[in-house]
């Protein structure tokens, strides 16, 4: 059983929208109805779960319906935190997943979804117990100081920029979650890092899709351009 945890319960502070930018329209549908979608359609996918601001799970369901998203098995409410939110997924994963079973934790801020990618990564979790994909870098990496100032060059073949989805199975990522505590969740900024901090090897899979994140109006400018004939073609949907 190969799970799909959509992470949508985020405020979107940054963004500066109205509304939490997963929630924003593009072609008069909200951006995470194209994510939602097109993991529906993938054979690799067998049950996703959305989590939601608390705000929008009503508005989510009537998307998910008007869609027709017949892999949808839920959709929760966020915590506080996205650790918290994470950790409310995979509560409700629980209700059916066994020990072996793939969990992928996406994130709609990241408008994709990267189908030979995503077999992959399920592929990687079945070998190494977890798994994520990640975008490769090609320019010089430099890293600098709190000015901005270069201070040495980092070998960029060792450096890969995350992307979604992070995945592992199902019992090893539960257990770190039901057992840390609620500060340690919060200090780690991704399921990944958690994994990593507690021992759980992931195998890095290379990204065929751009790998965007909207987190400024930049991001979204881009998006708007490309999702017609990039990241979600309409012959596609």
């Amino acid at each position: 059983m190969n799970t799909v945890l959509l992470m949508m319960g985020g405020s979107g502070t940054r963004f500066g929208a109205a509304i939490p930018k997963q929630y924003i329209k593009v072609n008069d549908r909200p951006i995470f109805s194209y994510i939602l979608e097109g993991y529906n359609k993938l054979d690799c996918v067998d049950k996703i779960i959305i989590v939601s601001h608390a705000d929008w799970v009503d508005y989510v369901e009537e998307i998910a319906k008007e869609i027709k998203v017949n892999k949808l098995y839920k959709v929760v409410t966020g915590g506080d935190t996205r650790s918290e939110s994470v950790k409310n997924g995979l509560i409700c994963a629980s209700e059916y997943s066994k020990d072996d079973d793939v969990i992928m934790i996406h994130d709609a801020t990241h408008p994709y979804v990267d189908k030979k990618g995503t077999q992959e990564v399920i592929e990687g979790v079945k070998e190494f117990g977890g798994a994520t994909l990640a975008s490769f870098n090609y320019d010089t990496v430099y890293k600098m100081d709190d000015e901005h100032i270069l201070t040495n060059i980092e070998p960029r073949f060792n450096i890969v920029a995350g992307a979604s989805p992070e995945a592992f199975t199902f019992r090893k990522i539960y257990d770190i979650y039901m057992g840390s505590t609620k500060e340690e969740l919060e200090s780690m900024t991704s399921a990944g890092a958690i994994a990593l901090h507690y021992g759980i090897k992931m195998k890095v899979i290379k990204a065929n899709v751009i790998n965007l994140k909207i987190t400024y109006a930049d991001d979204m400018d881009l998006f708007v351009k490309l999702i017609d004939n990039y990241f979600f073609p309409k012959e596609e949907n």
